[in-house]
């Protein structure tokens, strides 16, 4: 399940356009120990510096992802899952960042694919497309998802709806590589059971 790290994380910057040195330590200490979120509460809600607040926090959590030593940290601790629909997410997201693809597309209707492969930490993007907009709520909050609420369609069509999502929401662009994971039948728990390449317009894209 996402973890979201909050509560007092920038306290002092409720009154000062400046954290302390505690708390930048504390929020890079989160994102290495592999949270899916952080969140900000009196500090964006009623603070004098909300805009500061965020900002430094955009900030802090991208310089720790782009940190040499941020993957080798989380793989360090990290259990593999020996169950074959984790594994397939393993590779699937394995493969994302052997090919250097634009993202992984996760069709679910539960929404344990696009979770398995957050769990992984992939250095892409990951599109979730799910017909559940109160799944998709759930399940934007979990690391690195973006979410698109749509009709996922007959399988024949996979590939062609993930290419049109992202090129609609600009992650990728004509030609480039997208790593598609679903699990068919849907809404059958531990069934992830497809694994895809595509390039983006290989296909006549369709309209969501």
């Amino acid at each position: 399940k996402p973890i979201i790290v909050a509560t007092q994380m920038l306290e002092s910057m409720i009154t000062s356009p400046s954290p302390t040195r505690a708390e930048a330590s504390d929020v890079a200490t989160a994102v290495f120990d592999g949270t899916d979120a952080v969140m900000l509460s009196a500090e964006s809600a009623s603070g004098a510096y909300p805009i500061e607040a965020v900002a430094f926090m955009d900030r802090a959590l991208r310089k720790v992802e782009h940190d040499s030593l941020y993957r080798s940290i989380l793989h360090s601790t990290f259990t593999p899952n020996t169950r074959p629909d984790f594994v397939m997410t393993a590779a699937a997201c394995s493969i994302a960042a052997q090919i250097n693809a634009a993202a992984i597309v996760t069709f679910t209707s539960l929404g344990a694919t696009t979770l398995r492969a957050a769990r992984e930490r992939p250095p892409v993007p990951i599109l979730c497309l799910t017909p559940s907009e109160k799944r998709g709520r759930q399940l934007v909050i979990s690391y690195g998802v973006a979410v698109f609420t749509c009709d996922l369609g007959p399988f024949e069509k996979f590939a062609s709806t993930a290419s049109s999502v992202a090129r609609k929401c600009g992650v990728a662009s004509a030609g480039s590589q997208l790593v598609i994971t679903a699990g068919v039948p849907f809404g059958v728990p531990g069934s992830t059971n497809v694994l895809r390449v595509c390039h983006v317009g290989e296909v006549e894209g369709s309209e969501l």
